[in-house]
This record gives structure tokens, sequence and C-alpha cells, in this order.
């Protein structure tokens, strides 16, 4: 199965929740050029669940994916499944790239299992379990392929878009969100004026946002990230546009 990374054409932040999460809004497009891959093997080192691959991660999230599953009620199934079977995961995506790499392994991991074991839990059903897991997984579970995202993430609302060749750069440097987020609360910020442009961005085109906006005002976490990260400075100056919290950065192609 492919977990597809995604790209953050504007991301602005509107405010804070009850529990002083950050609350978005942003625009998702799914990169189908870009993938990590995920399949159940006959390849076992271990007893029961066991994640294959030459990706290390000890804060796991499709470990916590299992265990969560397992609570709903699913403990059973998945134990027999994994009895005699491990999942192989190929990682393509770069980590610390703001491309959501983690987030589409988790989703498609939710997905597969649903598939395989016939648990028969709809979409919506993996949507609501995904928000006790991270912010991102909501939009992949969904299938858009272009989708305006709100909330802290969980609200996904399809958008008929028009989205132009995109040149990508990866640059070897890895950007830890929670830090990134953390730089953006260090100075005060008009959550107001954020959501008033944020109204506008919803409802134009990713060719119309990457036409006529530029990289700082589409992306509310481009100076925190350059704050952390000066090499990072050299993509904002030379008019790169920044997915999510970074590291990854795209230009139009001409």
């Amino acid at each position: 199965m492919k977990a597809y990374a995604k790209a953050n054409i504007f991301l602005k932040l509107i405010g804070l929740d009850t529990r002083r999460y950050h609350l978005l809004s942003s625009r998702f497009i799914l990169l189908k050029d870009l993938y990590d891959e995920l399949y159940l093997s006959d390849e076992k080192t271990q007893e029961g669940f066991e994640i294959i691959s030459d990706f290390h991660c000890e804060d796991n999230i499709i470990k916590k994916a299992y265990h969560l599953l397992c609570d709903y009620g699913y403990k059973n199934q998945l134990e027999e499944l994994f009895k005699n079977k491990s999942l192989k995961l190929i990682k393509n995506i770069p980590t610390g790239a703001g491309l959501g790499g983690g987030s589409s392994d988790c989703a498609s991991f939710l997905i597969l299992t649903n598939e395989t074991l016939n648990l028969k839990l709809s979409t919506q059903e993996l949507i609501n379990l995904s928000t006790k897991l991270g912010s991102d997984i909501a939009f992949f579970l969904s299938g858009f392929h272009s989708a305006n995202v709100s909330g802290c993430g969980e609200i996904i609302n399809a958008f008929e878009d028009e989205i132009p060749s995109l040149n990508w750069t990866f640059p070897q440097i890895f950007c830890d969100t929670s830090k990134v987020y953390k730089e953006f609360d260090k100075k005060r910020h008009d959550f107001n004026l954020n959501l008033q442009q944020a109204k506008i961005y919803e409802n134009l085109s990713t060719k119309e946002l990457l036409q006529d906006y530029k990289n700082l005002e589409l992306n509310d976490l481009f100076t925190p990230c350059v704050s952390l990260y000066p090499k990072m400075l050299d993509y904002l100056e030379n008019q790169y546009f920044l997915s999510g919290s970074g590291s990854s950065v795209f230009k139009v192609d001409k």
C-alpha cells in the first residue's frame, strides 16, 4: 500500500483551543509521486506486532495506532494477524521535512488493517480514531487529493483545485515540528488577521495562491523555521515556498 506525502500550500495559525493546541487553516494537497510503502510480510524476527524497516523511530505512531485498535476492541484479531506476519515499511518520504510521512504511514496502516481484517470501520470512524494519534492523519484517511484543513487538522473539506507542476527541493535539514511551533509562540501574533487571510486563501486554487502571494504570506511557520534553522534563510530569500514546518521547499515549474 502506498502512503503518499502531502504539501501545505498555505498554512495560517488562527488561534488556540482550550488545550492550548494551535488551530490552523491550511490547504493540503497529496503528492502522488512521493510515497512510503507498507505491506504485510511473512518475515518475522520477534513475537507479536513488529515493524520491519530500515527506518527506526522510538516514538512510532504506527505502534500507537496498533495499540489504539487493540483498545478499541480488535485485540484478538490483531494478535492473530501478527502472529505470523510483520508490517514491512519502505521509507521514501524524508523525515522532519513537513511532508506528513509519519501521519501518512499511520493512515495507511489503519486502512490496511481495516481492509485485511474486515473490521468494517467507516472512513469517519477511522478519522475519529486518528484524532487520538495525530493531527494530519485525517487528511490521508479522507482520500481527497486537495482539501482545506482546519481545527487541529481533523476538519477536512475537499477542494476542487487547480494544481500546477511543482519543483521540489529537500534540504538535508531535520526540522522539529514542536520546536518550530514553540518558536512561533515566542512572538505576538494577530490571529484575527490570520483568520481573515485564511478565509481568502480557502477560496483560491493552489495555482492562484502560488502566483499571487509570497512565501511569508502563505506560511506562518517559515519565519520561526528560519530562526531555528538559519540554513533555511537561503530558501526564504530565493522565494521558495515552505511545506508545513519545513524543511521541504518548492517552486512552481516554469
